[in-house]
């Protein structure tokens, strides 16, 4: 059953209604964009490195401790509460190109956001962007039976971008709900990015 789809600035309810929910898994997917057609035919670009992350932000919306960054070179929190998947080089393929695991109960007290981002590696160098790939989605899948429960497709241009911050997991009362943001930035890296929440 697919879930729903949402468009860019909408929040939607996570666990109102979905009794018992504690274990999701934010799913990150894109494709490599067809490379551009040059004089003497296809022009040869290489594999867009793509890597997602959680930026587990206070009330204040601010990265308190380095633990807090899940991300390629840190794959998970202090208590195991977010747990990064592992790295994707290619984007290839169908589904999900990677995943960060994510146990709403058991995410410290002091944390009221989880930012979903992506970076390009090593995008200065490679001269890449985000305008080098397409069909880029963030969702959200209940880990008890692998339901999707929300889908956000990032159709905009991105082209000379080099991070997309995806979508939030966020506090509301005692509630998780979820923020289809799909805003650019410019951060080559992601410790970059995280420098923006300190």
């Amino acid at each position: 059953m697919a879930g729903i789809n949402l468009v860019k600035g909408q929040k939607i309810d996570l666990t109102k209604g979905n009794a018992g929910l504690s274990n999701v898994i934010v799913g990150l997917g894109w494709d490599p964009a067809e490379p551009a057609r040059g004089f003497f035919g296809v022009k040869k670009q290489a594999n867009v490195d793509c890597d997602a992350s959680a930026l587990l932000l206070n009330e204040n919306g601010k990265l308190t401790n380095k633990l807090n960054l899940v991300c390629f070179h840190n794959k998970q929190n202090a208590n195991n509460s977010v747990v990064h998947s592992g790295d994707n080089l290619t984007g290839e393929g169908d589904g999900d190109d990677e995943q960060i695991m994510v146990n709403l109960k058991q995410i410290p007290a002091d944390v009221h956001k989880v930012l979903v981002v992506v970076n390009i590696y090593d995008a200065v160098n490679r001269k890449q962007d985000f305008g080098m790939i397409k069909s880029a989605y963030i969702r959200i899948i209940n880990a008890a039976g692998n339901a999707e429960l929300v889908k956000f497709n990032l159709t905009d241009n991105y082209t000379g971008f080099t991070a997309l911050i995806c979508g939030e997991l966020y506090r509301h009362g005692e509630e998780w709900k979820f923020a289809a943001i799909g805003e650019a930035a410019h951060a080559a890296h992601i410790n970059q990015l995280a420098e923006r929440y300190i």
